[in-house]
């Protein structure tokens, strides 16, 4: 089989990934055949070097400024022409036949619309896919810890949405519920993504396929960055998705959160010292979000046009489980 005949578009977003990136392209050579695509999001540390000289000569897509993951798949889906897509973190390394069992769990059933990978690293699973909480967080879980929920026909194979680090999507799926949030920059992409496949009906699979992933290795977990992006992300995503009275509970819990910080403070109420709990990021986080909430309502329309499961149906078989 050629490539031109491979089923899945592997595609890998990279940001200075000089020194990791290596050991991805290395474990995907060893995957079933398929089109390799690495997003190049304006490395300036060498990437392109390596990623000439490298014996899988994969493909690249050089984008002139760092759009990040969301902004790489969005561009690198542009171009997928086969049947999957599959998103992979340039820190992440695929055992043997990672590639081969999420294919067969895609092809097992039409009306899956993502499968999710098993990602470990040297400390233990990191994720087998992702948990809608009960104040719409996405929070990676692990197989066998007693946190999936079973889905909506109850047949308890099922997780809420798959981890970005490592999963395949089918492509007409995708497509057909909007794509991906490119504006997310990154986090949050994955759960967003997940979300809308679930109210238009598609299912996404836990499988056994397994991957290694250096996490935050190509990320500042913690930074201010960070702590920004998740919390615009997140409350993005539910004015998105969500059922409205948890979209606005959940913002006004936000705003709520953030004029009550300075007034701990003074009383010397014991505030955490993280980056999300600073007023100056949220209230920013909060600017960003009115700023975006007429594009935002537009994109809940077009979301609600594709429904086939009802917001509030899927809150209730989901979140907090």
């Amino acid at each position: 089989m050629t490539v031109e005949q491979a089923r899945s578009t592997i595609v890998v977003v990279t940001w200075r990934g000089a020194e990791h990136i290596g050991a991805c392209l290395d474990a995907l050579a060893r995957q079933r055949n398929h089109r390799l695509l690495v997003v190049d999001n304006a490395s300036d540390d060498g990437t392109d070097e390596l990623l000439a000289r490298h014996p899988s000569a994969p493909e690249v897509l050089r984008l002139p400024h760092n759009l990040g993951y969301a902004g790489g798949l969005a561009a690198a889906f542009r171009l997928v022409r086969t049947p999957y897509f599959g998103w992979l973190n340039d820190d992440a390394a695929p055992a043997p036949g990672w590639l081969a069992t999420l294919e067969e769990a895609l092809d097992r059933d039409p009306g899956t619309g993502a499968a999710a990978s098993r990602m470990w690293n040297e400390r233990g699973p990191l994720s087998s896919g992702i948990r809608l909480t009960g104040t719409g967080h996405g929070t990676d879980t692990v197989a066998g810890d007693g946190t999936e929920a079973a889905d909506i026909a109850g047949t308890g194979d099922e997780v809420f949405g798959f981890c970005g680090g490592a999963a395949l999507l089918r492509s007409s799926a995708l497509s057909a519920v909007g794509g991906i949030p490119a504006d997310y920059f990154c986090y949050y992409e994955d759960t967003d993504t997940s979300w809308r496949l679930r109210l238009a009906g598609y299912g996404i699979a836990r499988t056994t396929a397994s991957c290694e992933h250096s996490h935050g290795c190509s990320s500042d977990l913690g930074s201010a960055r960070f702590h920004r992006w998740n919390e615009r992300n997140r409350l993005l995503t539910l004015l998105r998705c969500a059922p409205v009275e948890i979209a606005l509970r959940e913002l006004l819990r936000f705003g709520a959160i953030t004029l009550a910080l300075p007034w701990r403070r003074l009383r010397q109420r014991r505030v955490p010292d993280a980056a999300n709990f600073r007023v100056p990021l949220r209230l920013g986080v909060l600017a960003e979000v009115a700023a975006g909430a007429p594009t935002t309502l537009r994109q809940r329309r077009g979301i609600t046009e594709v429904c086939v499961v009802a917001r509030r149906r899927l809150w209730r078989s989901w979140a907090g489980k």
